[in-house]
């Protein structure tokens, strides 16, 4: 197939290194060639990424040996991460080289297909030497298309463009990062008043009908599924201490020695966490047992240099394991990857899968992952995830709908570069999937507030936009342009502080405001695997010297943990649902709660052990852990079930809990609008927190009467 559809040189690189196309690269290619808008949906490592380039990159060669390969930008590439971008850029480099090698070999008159790379990391010179000499294929992100889209140079380099690539789109479409980017992407079509070919590339999305329509607005697609699952090699691990509501010292220290065991048992392990705090924490640990140069951590508030020397080092072997947050989490080319270790719950079906997936990311590999749960409600939720993957269940995305703020954000920075009759802008606004129900009346008073502002003390501000009512145009203001391009972007920020090495003035990562401001001068902490010793704060910056492997304190990051998705809720409820269903009568309790002889529960263990292939010792704690909160309440907490508790603490403070497992997100908003309720009422304060699986109400002393005096 590969010799009918590609230029000879092409099809022939493309044998000699991977062989045979896979079925998803044998759908795409002439879809693709023909122009149409296409969204390939594959399991990691099958393929996609050639998938979507190199019918591109054949049609580039076949210009270049024609002559007719113009000195223009055609191509961009976005991706959701910058190390994706920077990786893809080189990856791109592989295939052009091969194939201008075998060109020279027969003969063709030389030409170059240009790629580049423009991220936030991309300095002013390499910027300059852009729009002078304009890639072919030009890989970013999505604020910095939104930059170049905004300004004058970026515009007059983007007009050209005809194919847009969208990787990893699952994960910005759930965010108003994604509705940023329709946006960019539709005035990036206005821009260049030719038809553009959109191509989505998502390893995990659903339902995909939907990503689709978000892809091209309102013009079909051609959706390429190959389903989101492949052939896994997972299972749970649990140490020999039973877990508890926490973990403690011991159990940690089983943990760490079971996963220096996996990570010498294989070439390349990838650890993923759900903080940095821990990633920190892990990093040290691990060290101190294998050494600095075979472990290192990687995540958001590290340097770009140390970002890429870990995935430099991880590529090569010279680490034996990486341990990450989600930064790690996407297609990032990392080589060979043996075992992936899940710490904690992922909190998401697609998240786990993703993170399986670096491992064995070949088109023949086989992913392996390992689960390790730190309590014993992450223990349920972890059988509860092992179903739904069984099941072939996915997390449903949601994507945001018509978030205004944004929207502001877009019309000022696209009036700023050309004046707009007002249904003119409204008609290229309402062609991005997350505004086609945005109304005339909304649109009409986003448009009001940018061009009356708001009112202050010292006057009026934010009137970005000139109203002509008579004529119904809209045009810029001066300081449009500049307000637009500063304040570009969807990503919230995070009030975090630079660290600066002395003497050298080196960036080394960020820190959150408030561990920066706790910091002493002289105190030390932990950040990239090395250990620092703040000297002085400054605004917005640290200044740290090197502690030469002092011991450390360990930073923290607030608000960082994910919640977990609501079809990984529904999974837990039907986990419980399921299990309760297999549990004989159970016994009566002891005096501290644990419940003896095993009979009543053999039916259970079997069915965790054989079909969802949880170890025995895990399914042992699960089955006692659920049974014996069974026993105490009456009923098995579910979504079908939801149970209150009362109870009294030994200072006498009444407490209500309600047994719910809908998923943090659900019970936070819950539990507020209860406490909420609850004050205005009966006119007292209260205090209320909420986790994955149930909400808890606090009374003090007193308002908390026993139940006979109520």
């Amino acid at each position: 197939m590969v010799s009918d559809i590609f230029h000879e040189q092409v099809a022939q690189w493309f044998k000699s290194t991977l062989g045979e196309p896979t079925e998803i690269q044998k759908q795409a290619w002439p879809s693709i060639q023909k122009k149409q808008h296409t969204l390939i949906s594959a399991p990691t490592g099958s393929g996609k990424t050639l998938a979507a380039f190199l019918a591109i990159i054949d049609n580039m060669v076949k210009e270049g040996i024609s002559g007719q390969l113009r000195e223009e930008t055609t191509v961009v590439y976005v991706s959701p991460l910058k190390a994706l971008s920077n990786d893809i850029h080189k990856n791109l480099q592989d295939p052009l080289q091969g194939i201008k090698i075998l060109l020279a070999k027969n003969k063709v008159p030389p030409f170059d297909i240009r790629v580049a790379l423009r991220t936030g990391d991309t300095t002013s010179s390499q910027r300059t030497a852009m729009y002078k000499h304009p890639p072919h294929i030009l890989v970013t992100t999505p604020e910095s298309l939104y930059l170049l889209l905004t300004s004058v140079s970026g515009r007059k380099m983007l007009s050209s463009i005809n194919t847009v690539i969208i990787d990893e789109s699952h994960a910005v479409l759930e965010s108003k990062r994604g509705s940023h980017l329709a946006l960019s992407i539709e005035r990036l079509t206005h821009l260049c008043k030719s038809p553009i070919t959109r191509i989505g590339l998502s390893a995990t999305q659903k339902p995909i009908e939907t990503v689709a329509q978000f892809l091209t607005g309102s013009e079909n697609c051609n959706i390429i599924n190959a389903g989101h699952s492949r052939k896994m090699d997972l299972a749970i691990e649990v140490t020999a201490s039973p877990l508890e509501a926490v973990l403690s010292n011991e159990v940690w220290s089983e943990l760490y020695q079971r996963l220096e065991t996996l990570i010498r048992n294989h070439q390349t392990t990838l650890i993923f966490v759900n903080t940095r705090r821990l990633a920190e924490r892990m990093a040290h640990r691990l060290t101190e047992m294998m050494g600095s140069d075979f472990i290192t951590a990687h995540h958001g508030s590290m340097s770009k240099e140390h970002r890429l020397e870990a995935e430099q080092k991880l590529k090569s072997g010279q680490l034996k394991a990486l341990i990450a947050t989600a930064s790690m989490e996407l297609g990032i080319d990392i080589g060979t990857v043996d075992l992936v270790c899940q710490m904690g719950s992922p909190r998401s079906i697609a998240n786990f899968l993703q993170r399986v997936g670096r491992s064995g990311h070949t088109v023949h590999g086989t992913p392996k992952g390992r689960l390790f749960p730190l309590s014993r409600d992450e223990l349920v939720e972890s059988a509860a995830l092992m179903q739904a993957i069984k099941y072939n269940e996915l997390d449903t995305l949601e994507i945001p709908d018509k978030p205004l703020d944004v929207l502001a954000q877009q019309l000022v920075a696209e009036v700023a570069n050309e004046e707009y009759h007002i249904k003119d802008l409204y008609t290229l606004v309402k062609k991005a999937y997350p505004y086609k129900h945005l109304s005339e009346k909304e649109f009409d008073e986003i448009v009001d507030l940018l061009s009356q502002g708001y009112a202050l003390r010292q006057g009026r501000r934010g009137a970005y936009l000139f109203r002509d009512l008579i004529n119904k145009r809209l045009v810029a203001r001066k300081g449009a342009r500049l307000a637009a391009i500063l304040s570009g972007g969807a990503i919230p920020d995070n009030f975090d502080m630079d660290v600066i090495l002395e003497p050298s003035g080196t960036f080394i990562g960020s820190l959150n405001e408030d561990f920066a401001l706790e910091s002493l001068p002289g105190q030390i902490f932990q950040l990239g695997n090395n250990s620092y010793r703040v000297l002085r704060l400054e605004t917005g910056k640290m200044r740290v010297e090197d502690a030469h492997g002092q011991p450390p304190n360990i930073p923290f990051w607030l608000g960082e943990a994910p919640g977990r998705s609501w079809e990984l809720s529904q999974a837990v409820s039907r986990f419980r649902i399921d299990l309760a269903g297999r549990l004989g009568e159970i016994p009566e309790t002891g005096s501290q709660g644990e419940i003896h002889h095993n009979s009543w529960k053999q039916e259970a263990l079997d069915w965790l052990e054989n079909d969802l292939k949880v170890p025995a010792s895990a399914g042992d704690q699960i089955i006692d852990y659920l049974a014996a909160g069974m026993a105490a309440l009456g009923v098995m907490p579910s979504h079908q079930d939801i149970v209150l508790e009362r109870f009294f603490d030994e200072a006498g403070d009444q407490h209500l809990v309600i047994h719910a497992p809908f998923g943090s997100r659900i019970n936070r908003a819950w539990g507020l609008a209860l406490r909420k309720k609850f004050c205005r009422r009966f006119n007292f304060e209260l205090q209320a927190a909420a986790n994955e699986d149930a909400i808890i109400l606090s009374l003090g002393a007193t308002h908390s009467f026993p139940l006979e005096e109520v």
